[in-house]
């Protein structure tokens, strides 16, 4: 497949269509700066936007760079067909009604696949989308309006829908948006691809994503590997949820690690940033532009107000960002800046003794930020540049970049509200080297997230899910036995027929001891499972009032500290997901869970344990003996061990619960589900 470059950076355009998206892009081409040729292609027009039309693809002075096509669908694809045996560098494809029309229309998927067959080797973006923006050198295959405008460079963003594309260009938060490209229904080129084009762009400093799917999960890891080479940081808002990976319920699992889980895991485990919102993925992809991912999430913050100081505080720790505590040497400056009257903190309000005094100013900002932190926010929120002068407040912004240069640590100005910070504002502190962040709880969130993102090592690449199964469910006992092969360490059982045999053995494992109906998932709430049975006649009279066919008896387990869950099931959009969470009757209550791909390395396991709410359990609560934690980790790594042999056909594995105890980790319940029965 031939490269991009031809597409995404053309000398020359051609516009195939008669229509008004068509006019559109010629007009956006020549607004953004376009100054190379287009060449308007119909055959029944003369001129178009001021240019002369050429009557068919065949008849252009020669190959064009890029084309953007605005003709129905179905003429689509003998344009694309055309446009390939030319030569051209790549294409638009704007119309819809290919398979992302689905059931509505029946020929879609095989109009697509036409599509594809036409375009060769020729690179094409959609069907089903409006194009790209390079507002680096001034191409717009854009068929509507945009905000963007010619820069020097900037960030690229990409995303499958057009209409939150043209939102995120109407941007007035001083973000420098280099691309702007949509991917449509990722026919032939899908995002990662595109990444990996736009990274390739030195002008290019960080790539932003709005996800709604993942096609190529390989390709994916390559664009993850090449923005880590590049050291260009990636953030992503991932949406959509896969309805296959929650189908399957026969397990705890499935309702704890569906795909959004998978998603988290898979951006997490690559080391791209995820956000909660397109407000969020602004204000990070500002942050990266201007100063790369953070080392940590420990700031500073300054804030004329207590309330302000107060709001910081409350939302920076929703957000995961750390202010941490004054040192000596803090104090001892902020008090020489500041005089007796003002309480020292973090974050500080440093009152408005000092307002409109530029040295002043300088000295307390320059005070408060310490060489260990990562950042410091300066809180400022302008008034309506209709209404009001604010040269006070420019002051403000003299003393935030003279404390930045005296210190050497980045700073940022903090508005409240994005509207509080104008966007003539937030473009001249830009490009005067100083953060300007719109909105309170976007920029803590976007500041928590850069200080996740660092620099990881690559991963090991994902097991892919392969193909769907219809799911054989092995019963207890046999998955225990499987599973007791790879090390985990499992109760002493007997399987039993009728409730004399459950007796039976009973006495042959010794009691107490635990009996359960086989072939009964969710056991408990079932009333398949009775604990503590100390005799034969409890063991007898358990097993006849429990409706199950066979049974099977263990040794009962004692001295738990805690009891996991660990499950993996089988996500068709990001791999094998593994789950970790808190177990037995308190799965679905506490919903307390942490996951991550297989392959998993044994720090990312130990940060995924830590990680839980019920971790304090594991470690020894209020002077309680501690579980053992090699153990555990034993069971995690073995139940990876399995999957990682046995993937081709596997849909899910669960160990619930699993007892932690002092001195083990026991698996008293565990369930296997595959394609077929080994």
């Amino acid at each position: 497949m031939r490269g991009l470059d031809r597409l995404l950076r053309p000398a020359s355009i051609a516009v195939v269509g008669g229509g008004a998206w068509c006019e559109s892009v010629i007009h956006q081409c020549r607004m953004i700066g376009f100054d190379g040729a287009i060449w308007p292609v119909h055959p029944g027009r003369s001129e178009m936007a001021g240019e002369a039309v050429f009557a068919s693809v065949n008849d252009l002075p020669k190959a064009p760079d890029a084309a953007f096509i605005g003709v129905n669908r179905a003429a689509t694809v003998e344009v694309v067909r055309a446009l390939a045996a030319r030569g051209a560098g790549g294409a638009v494809c704007f119309a819809s009604g290919f398979s992302e029309a689905g059931a509505e229309l029946a020929d879609g998927a095989s109009l697509q696949a036409d599509l594809l067959t036409a375009a060769g080797d020729m690179p094409l973006l959609g069907p089903n989308c409006y194009g790209f923006i390079n507002a680096l050198d001034g191409a717009a295959l854009w068929p509507d309006h945009h905000g963007a405008v010619a820069v020097e460079r900037g960030v690229a963003l990409i995303t499958q829908s057009s209409n939150i594309a043209i939102n995120l260009t109407m941007q007035q938060r001083g973000l420098p948006i280099a691309y702007a490209v949509t991917a449509g229904n990722q026919a032939q080129t899908d995002l990662s691809r595109i990444g990996r084009a736009l990274l390739a762009d030195p002008r290019v400093t960080a790539l932003g994503l709005h996800i709604e799917g993942i096609p190529d999960l390989r390709g994916f890891e390559a664009l993850a590997h090449e923005a880590r080479s590049l050291g260009k940081p990636i953030v992503a808002l991932k949406v959509g949820s896969s309805d296959q990976a929650q189908a399957a319920a026969v397990s705890h699992t499935a309702s704890l690690a569906g795909s959004d889980a998978g998603a988290r895991a898979l951006l997490r485990r690559l080391g791209i940033g995820q956000v909660s919102s397109l407000a969020a993925l602004l204000e990070t992809l500002k942050l990266l532009h201007l100063h790369g991912a953070l080392a940590s999430n420990r700031i500073a913050s300054m804030s004329c107000s207590g309330g302000e100081a107060s709001l910081m505080a409350d939302s920076g720790q929703a957000a995961g960002v750390e202010f941490p505590p004054l040192t000596d040497q803090q104090k001892t400056d902020l008090r020489a800046a500041l005089g007796p009257k003002v309480a020292l903190a973090n974050p500080l309000d440093y009152h408005t003794y000092i307002w409109g005094d530029l040295a002043a100013m300088t000295s307390a900002f320059a005070a408060m930020m310490a060489p260990d932190l990562d950042l410091g926010c300066v809180v400022l929120d302008f008034p309506r540049p209709d209404r009001f002068e604010a040269p006070a407040w420019h002051l403000v912004v003299d003393a935030v970049l003279a404390a930045q240069a005296a210190r050497g640590v980045p700073m940022a100005l903090l508005a409240t509200l994005p509207e509080c910070m104008p966007e003539a504002v937030a473009q001249d502190v830009m490009a005067r080297g100083l953060l300007p962040l719109c909105g309170m709880s976007e920029a803590l969130e976007a500041i928590a997230v850069a200080a996740r993102m660092g620099t990881p090592e690559a991963p090991a690449p994902l097991i892919l899910p392969g193909p769907d199964c219809d799911g054989h469910l092995l019963n207890e006992a046999d998955s225990k036995t499987v599973l007791a092969g790879f090390g985990l360490r499992v109760p002493r059982a007997v399987q039993a027929a009728d409730a004399r045999a459950a007796a039976r053995a009973a006495m042959e494992i010794g009691f107490p001891v635990v009996l359960k109906g086989e072939g009964i998932a969710h056991k408990t709430e079932a009333g398949a499972v009775v604990l503590g049975l100390e005799s034969v006649e409890s063991v007898m009279a358990a097993a006849t009032a429990m409706a199950a066919q066979s049974f099977l008896v263990e040794e009962m387990l004692t001295g738990t500290v805690a009891e996991l869950l660990i499950g993996v099931m089988r996500d068709p959009a990001h791999g094998f997901v593994l789950t970790l969470g808190a177990g037995g009757t308190l799965t679905e209550i506490l919903q307390d869970s942490a996951s991550v791909l297989i392959p998993a390395s044994q720090s990312e396991l130990a940060a995924a344990l830590e990680g839980l709410g019920i971790a304090p359990l594991l470690r020894g609560y209020r002077g309680a003996a501690p579980a053992d934690r090699a153990a555990i980790m034993a069971a995690i790594t073995a139940v990876q061990d399995y999957v990682l042999a046995h993937a081709a056909g596997l849909s899910e594995v669960e160990i619930n619960p699993l007892i932690c105890t002092p001195t083990a980790a026991v698996a008293a319940d565990a369930l296997i589900r595959r394609g077929t029965p080994e």
